[in-house]
């Protein structure tokens, strides 16, 4: 569970990744590939910064796709939500919900081009999330007092160190309880992940993301007409500042007025009617059985669950049980955190239920993070599939992303989990524009529209086109990994001089290189 405080360090226990399993986008036995630890407690930055280097979590399991190897590479995904424009069948879902809850209106015909209902379907909570589940006690990860590990740490002889590199828990005790005096344009993920729909794609459906959106013919007439007269005007202006001002004006004046300034919000936040038949009702609740919320709701949430893994993703009643959902979508391992300069409702992990008529009709489960909204889960009542409940949650989200900005001016990107271009039905992703994908071998953001043509020709690719660039997190120096040994913290080069046995410097090195410099010097790599 997600707990209160936010002074102590993250924990993890570091599995590798060498054995191969199930993969849910194209049913290969053993091709998805990926290396995993599990998070006994994590701190909000360190999982942000963690997914800015392509991990995400499954619980308290934590992932990352070994991309140039796995059989469907996973890109981590984000939106910029501030930027954000609602697409012709994005409007039209929001659309569809206002005149649900203001009119009744049912309407179970589903446009051909709305994206695909079930939104971020990435993680099956089975399989590798729990065949490497923790099994050390609760004693074993609790530090002792902090003098003494500063004398361990002061053991390491061949290294000087200031007293504020050596007592690095006191430095990150404060430094945890303000998480956002990052720059937000840098590292940032995280989404809904979920598990994959069976039915395969139809033909020839869906945008193609290569090409730009479809406009109206009255449209490009006017613009057309437009451009003639300007051109007639102010003769040729290549290249000047007067033309890209009158480009910008070319664009404005190619909407129609009417839909020009419409945002997320305005379809939102409407006032309806006295009389309207129905009352939806979104509630944000901490995933803590000490929240009254979330206990007091706990049971229809998990009675919702059950019945959406069972009609959607055909579970039998053992695999979606109560433990089940508590292991997949209740245990987190970030601890929440509730700065000054933060979001009025914190960091950590939250369910948003949708309560439509006083029940539960949907769950969002999300991280809130210094830099991000990161979409976890979503689950819904099949019942009201008519709503497009997948593709109106992740719109919701990305509105409350942009609320969430207002108080932490660093959280401002929405992140979807995974897009994976080599499965077709995964690929509405990207119809949230505009959008980012993460280059898999120097961790940098690049548009999504430069990547699609890169993907078209090679499932795996390196994004940074810049052939020098290389990961600037990288791991420099081995002998400052942390170390939890015997309730004890330490550097790796001390760890090392006491180990008895073989060497595991080549695990250590693989876990430091994949979560990175900053995050091996901040977090406590666990050693029995």
């Amino acid at each position: 569970m997600a707990a209160g405080g936010g002074g102590s360090p993250s924990i993890v226990e570091y599995f590798g990744g060498e054995d191969g399993y199930r993969c849910g986008y194209c049913k290969n036995e053993s091709g998805n590939l990926s290396h995993g630890m599990w998070a006994h407690s994590m701190t909000v930055q360190d999982y942000q910064d963690l997914i800015d280097r392509g991990w995400r979590r499954s619980g308290k399991y934590v992932y990352k796709p070994i991309m140039n190897q796995t059989c469907c590479p996973q890109y981590t995904i984000r939106c910029q939500a501030l930027r954000f424009q609602t697409s012709k069948s994005h409007k039209k879902v929001l659309k569809k919900m206002l005149k649900f809850i203001s009119k009744g209106d049912v309407s179970k015909v589903v446009s051909e081009e709305e994206p695909m209902d079930s939104h971020i379907e990435d993680v099956v909570p089975s399989d590798f999330a729990y065949k490497s589940e923790s099994q050390v006690s609760q004693t074993e990860l609790t530090p002792l007092n902090e003098d003494h590990a500063e004398g361990v740490e002061n053991e390491d002889k061949d290294k000087v160190e200031t007293k504020e590199e050596v007592n690095v828990k006191k430095v990150e005790s404060g430094s945890l309880q303000i998480p956002v005096d990052k720059d937000a344009a840098g590292p940032g993920e995280p989404s809904h992940s979920s598990k994959t729909v069976h039915a395969p794609p139809k033909p020839g459906k869906g945008a193609d993301l290569s090409k730009p959106p479809c406009r109206k013919a009255k449209d490009i007439r006017k613009e057309r007409k437009l451009q003639k007269l300007l051109q007639n005007q102010m003769g040729t202006l290549e290249g000047s500042p007067l033309q890209a001002g009158h480009q910008a004006l070319l664009s404005q004046n190619s909407k129609t007025p009417t839909n020009q300034h419409k945002s997320i919000e305005d379809f939102i936040f409407v006032s309806l009617p006295d009389d309207a038949p129905h009352k939806l009702e979104v509630r944000l609740v901490p995933v803590s059985f000490e929240d009254p919320q979330f206990k007091s709701s706990f049971n229809q949430s998990a009675t919702l669950f059950a019945k959406y893994q069972m009609a959607i993703h055909k579970d039998t009643p053992s695999e979606c049980g109560e433990n089940e959902f508590t292991r997949f979508l209740c245990d987190s391992p970030l601890e929440a955190e509730n700065p000054p300069n933060g979001p009025e409702c914190g960091y950590g992990s939250f369910h948003q239920q949708y309560w439509l008529d006083g029940k539960i009709i949907a769950v969002g489960v999300i991280d809130i993070l210094p830099y991000c909204v990161s979409s976890v889960y979503l689950y819904y009542d099949p019942d009201y599939s008519f709503l497009s409940l997948g593709v109106y949650s992740a719109l919701r989200e990305i509105a409350f992303t942009r609320k969430l900005h207002e108080k932490a001016p660093d959280l401002c990107f929405y992140y979807m989990g995974f897009y994976i271009h080599s499965c077709p039905k995964m690929r509405y992703k990207g119809q949230y524009r505009p959008s980012d994908l993460l280059c898999p071998e120097t961790y940098v953001w690049t548009p999504i529209e430069q990547c699609l043509p890169l993907l078209e020709l090679s499932k795996y690719s390196r994004f940074n086109q810049d052939a020098k660039a290389v990961d600037e997190g990288r791991i420099k120096e081995l002998g400052r990994v942390r170390v939890l040994h015997k309730r004890t913290i330490m550097p790796y080069s001390v760890y090392k001089k006491r180990r008895k046995g073989p060497s595991d410097e080549a695990s250590v090195q693989q876990y430091a290189s994949l979560v990175g410099q900053t995050c091996s010097e901040r977090m406590l790599l666990f050693r029995s």
